[in-house]
């Protein structure tokens, strides 16, 4: 892929987690404002129950491969841009973030799973 089209989804990705955070924030901790007791929303049962709606298990992944991707994409630009590498180096990088990227993937992908199929 170009270099561009990877920065605009770098971006992309910042944005849906803005909205992917953004309900879990609202669930999360402004629970108070509509009168229902914080503790009741951490509770296990509370979580037990959004673990097994769809709809969380779909934020949840999403908000996975939207963090996953900033995140990796983020530090290789930073280890691209601060150290003086050459082209062998940068396809190492790459693999290696490619690889601990489908790692996490994999990992937190059945954590969210397990957590849906109860």
């Amino acid at each position: 892929m170009r270099e561009s089209t990877l920065w605009f989804l770098h971006l992309f990705a910042g944005a849906v987690m803005l909205v992917v955070l953004g309900i879990h924030f609202g669930v999360m901790h402004t629970s108070g404002l509509l009168g229902i007791d914080h503790s009741e929303v951490l509770s296990y049962s509370s979580v037990a129950y959004r673990s097994g709606k769809l709809f969380y298990l779909v934020v949840y992944m999403v908000l996975l491969v939207a963090a996953l991707y900033h995140s990796l994409y983020g530090l290789r630009s930073l280890i691209f841009e601060l150290t003086l590498v050459g082209p062998a180096a940068k396809r190492v990088i790459n693999i290696i973030l490619i690889l601990c990227g489908w790692g996490f993937f994999f990992y937190g992908s059945y954590a969210i799973i397990a957590g849906f199929l109860g």
